[in-house]
């Protein structure tokens, strides 16, 4: 096992990234609470059960410094973060309003700690493309894109995504932010509404009061920023087809007018069939077909995770998605690996679409698609911008001198061992995870 951690030889010249914290899986939300960590120990080990692990540099991620996280997020609310605890949270009601944490956004125990990791994860990802390390990197823990600079939102605490793309800004004119979660990447796109320097993508699940409510295909962006904020709202129950038809028709004309230097893709999962949250009808063929379509761009490009409440349909998906990042198919039959029990009775990698009815008429997919590309008509030329000398990429404050190196290699072996709780899995209709409407 410590051969996972150590660095491995690239693969056809390149050195891909991939970004894990057993810490981040053994937090835990609370037992009614849909968000469940346990995805991201359940996509690692199928990673390593397909050996995909030994095409890739597997590193540990540093934890995000309180002063990272406020490049983007007000002191005030980092602050708070860090030092807000289940025992303590009685005597903060004021300020849990304000930050809007409660029951969407729990307080629970080590919630500093899991957003210092999935940020740090992101921010780290960020800065090795910037330095040419590798060509994709990958943190499936992270793409949490409801986080608002002075509060908690959708399950998210820390917007690791906007944090990654300002450091990208400090190397490239231009990023393309693209988001196929199936709530609207509201946190991301209203960090940058109003500049030329990202273009925000979402296609996502819109109306009938569905969280978070926002994503007009109207909603373009403001001064600087119009035309820059892309919204591709869809309704319930579409199908692989209609999704990747349009996602394809308009990321290309994208990526050809705006001209990026580097792509920012969120993963979200719950878009799906059969996710708990979800409501459209994509089989993990359908989710993928996105992620290959980007990579043919031969882009820098940023992977994160994000929504996805079925949590053995989640390790699926970016099992596959790893795979299809690293040009491998993996084989249907799952390996033994030690959650195989999650992905029974029939233990296959592939889910197929869901049977929801599709309200997307072709009609109106043709109607948003043309007001995408009529507005995007409207943009002259891709944007340039005056370059100015690059900042540092880390900015460390006094630490303890015992803090782990966070480019150490070392044998995380034990650490990153499977915790499993009793009380975080449900079979059937002892399953109460239901009872959550909003979600990443």
């Amino acid at each position: 096992m410590d051969a996972v951690f150590s660095a491995l030889s690239s693969w056809l010249f390149l050195i891909w990234c991939f970004s894990f914290s057993g810490d981040v899986g053994s937090v835990y939300f609370g037992p009614k609470h849909p968000m469940k960590p346990h995805r991201i120990c359940m996509t690692h080990h199928l990673v390593l059960s397909y050996d995909l692990h030994k095409k890739m540099e597997i590193y540990r991620p540093h934890k995000a410094y309180p002063v990272e996280l406020a490049q983007f997020h007000s002191a005030d609310y980092v602050e708070f973060l860090h030092r807000i605890t289940p025992d303590t949270q009685h005597l903060f009601r004021n300020e849990l309003a304000k930050y809007n944490l409660g029951e969407d956004c729990p307080v629970f125990d080590n919630l500093f700690e899991f957003c210092q990791i999935y940020a740090g994860g992101t921010i780290d990802a960020a800065r090795r493309l910037n330095n040419k390390l590798c060509d994709i990197a990958i943190n499936w823990s992270g793409g949490l894109h409801h986080a608002k600079k002075c509060e908690a939102s959708g399950f998210c605490y820390i917007n690791d995504l906007v944090l990654g793309i300002l450091e990208l800004l400090k190397y490239h004119a231009r990023v393309l932010y693209i988001d196929i979660d199936v709530h609207h990447g509201d946190g991301v796109e209203e960090a940058f509404y109003f500049t030329d320097r990202v273009m925000t993508v979402s296609f996502h699940k819109y109306g009938d009061l569905f969280f978070p409510g926002t994503g007009d295909v109207k909603d373009i962006g403001e001064r600087e920023g119009t035309y820059y904020a892309i919204n591709v709202p869809l309704k319930d129950g579409i199908d692989d087809s209609s999704f990747t038809r349009l996602f394809k028709t308009i990321i290309a004309k994208v990526v050809e007018t705006y001209q990026p230097g580097v792509i920012v893709l969120q993963c979200g999962a719950d878009s799906l069939a059969g996710d708990r949250l979800g409501c459209f009808n994509l089989s993990i063929d359908g989710h993928t077909e996105c992620v290959r379509f980007v990579k043919k761009f031969n882009l820098p490009l940023l992977v994160t995770g994000g929504g996805g409440y079925t949590k053995e349909n989640v390790a699926r998906c970016w099992a596959v998605e790893t795979g299809v990042l690293l040009d491998t198919e993996l084989p249907n039959d799952i390996p033994d690996n030690e959650y195989i029990k999650y992905f029974g009775p029939d233990y296959l990698l592939k889910i197929q679409h869901g049977n929801i009815e599709n309200l997307n008429s072709k009609s109106y997919l043709s109607t948003i698609k043309m007001q995408v590309l009529e507005n995007l008509r409207c943009i002259q030329h891709a944007p340039g911008v005056q370059m100015q000398e690059v900042p540092p990429d880390f900015y460390i404050p006094d630490i303890d001198e015992d803090e782990q190196n966070p480019d150490e290699r070392v044998d995380q072996h034990t650490r990153d061992k499977q915790i499993q709780r009793d009380d975080e899995y449900y079979d059937g209709d002892n399953d109460n995870d239901h009872n959550m409407e909003d979600g990443l």
